[in-house]
């Protein structure tokens, strides 16, 4: 079983992969593949924040159905 990584868990993760490059005694081609795990890794938090944020902005009408929250 894949346990699944919270959005925590996944911040962290990037912080900690910007820290090793931002130092800078990586070795380049460890840079390049912390790069490309720290972009994914960056991707993924957009989608959990997008996904987040559609959630959020959705109301539960009388007869129970979801509508898109209008503040207006």
């Amino acid at each position: 079983m894949v346990k699944k990584v919270s959005f925590e868990e996944n911040l962290t993760a990037l912080e900690e992969i910007v820290k090793r490059l931002e130092n800078g005694d990586v070795a380049l081609e460890e840079a390049i593949a912390e790069f490309q795990k720290g972009m994914k890794l960056s991707k993924d938090l957009q989608k959990t924040l997008k996904a987040a944020e559609d959630t959020l902005v959705k109301v539960m009408a009388d007869d129970g159905t979801e509508q898109v929250f209008d503040a207006e």
